[in-house]
């Protein structure tokens, strides 16, 4: 397990950027904290570390979007908040997703917790104050 301070979303963007050095095609990983934690901004890094040509943007209404790397192919960026059950995940084909050897970022993964692949990396933010995040990676 690794924790960090971060102490603006710069640092975060720097620690996000530092973990995408580790991160294996296919990886799937959960992002955890309250609204407006950075879970987004982590996953923006993410993304731009792996050369995501797209905007990255939470994908809120959208549920997933879709980004592409040269270099890593399709990264699938997922957002459950607006989900009521799990089974309008699997409606949208979300388990499809999960085992496609594509990287997958989600955040409120709480909400599809029983269709969840076994192997994930957990990544949770939460808010020290106004400014301060700490960051806990485990897998």
């Amino acid at each position: 397990m690794d924790k960090q301070i971060s102490k603006s979303a710069k640092d975060t963007i720097k620690i996000a950027k530092n973990y995408a050095k580790t991160l294996k095609g296919g990886d799937i990983v959960l992002l955890s904290g309250d609204l407006g934690a950075g879970k987004t901004t982590f996953t923006r890094a993410l993304c731009k570390a792996l050369n995501c040509e797209d905007e990255i943007c939470s994908p809120t209404f959208a549920i997933v979007n879709v980004y592409f790397s040269e270099k890593a192919g399709e990264v699938y960026h997922f957002d459950f908040y607006r989900l009521n059950t799990v089974a309008e995940a699997q409606e949208i084909g979300t388990e499809e997703y999960f085992y496609s050897g594509c990287y997958c970022f989600l955040e409120w993964s709480e909400r599809v917790v029983d269709i969840l692949p076994e192997s994930y990396v957990t990544i949770k933010i939460a808010v020290v104050d106004e400014n301060q995040r700490l960051i806990t990676v485990s897998s």
